[in-house]
């Protein structure tokens, strides 16, 4: 059975940092697409990071600088670091196994920038 599990989410203050996991079971992390999602209250979900089984890295244009999408294939394991967090980054964060025919999604995880 797939499993992508997130974690790291939390409340943090404008300007703060956290880091985002997605251990993943069932999927090697290497040979899918991996990205990263959020939605916010109201919002439709939207694309934030991603990279590519062969590496390939892109972001939304709002995050561009401050996020960053990588993988541990031996934890089998995708992260999202997130710096110079703004209030308007608070949202549900999702993790997304991705390749022809089968995608997976995780639970997600809120992350609260707020002062």
């Amino acid at each position: 059975q797939v499993q992508l599990v997130e974690s790291g989410g939390g409340l943090v203050q404008p300007g703060g940092s956290l880091r985002l996991s997605c251990a993943a079971s069932a999927v090697t992390v290497s040979s899918y697409a991996m990205s990263w999602y959020r939605q916010a209250p109201g919002k439709e979900r939207e694309l934030v990071a991603a990279t590519s089984a062969g590496g390939t890295t892109n972001y939304a244009d709002s995050v561009k600088g401050r996020f960053t999408i990588s993988r541990d294939n031996v934890k089998n394991t995708v992260y999202l670091q997130m710096n110079s967090l703004k209030p308007e980054d608070t949202a549900v964060y999702y993790c997304r196994a991705g390749r022809v025919l089968r995608v997976y999604w995780g639970q997600g995880t809120q992350v609260t920038v707020s002062s």
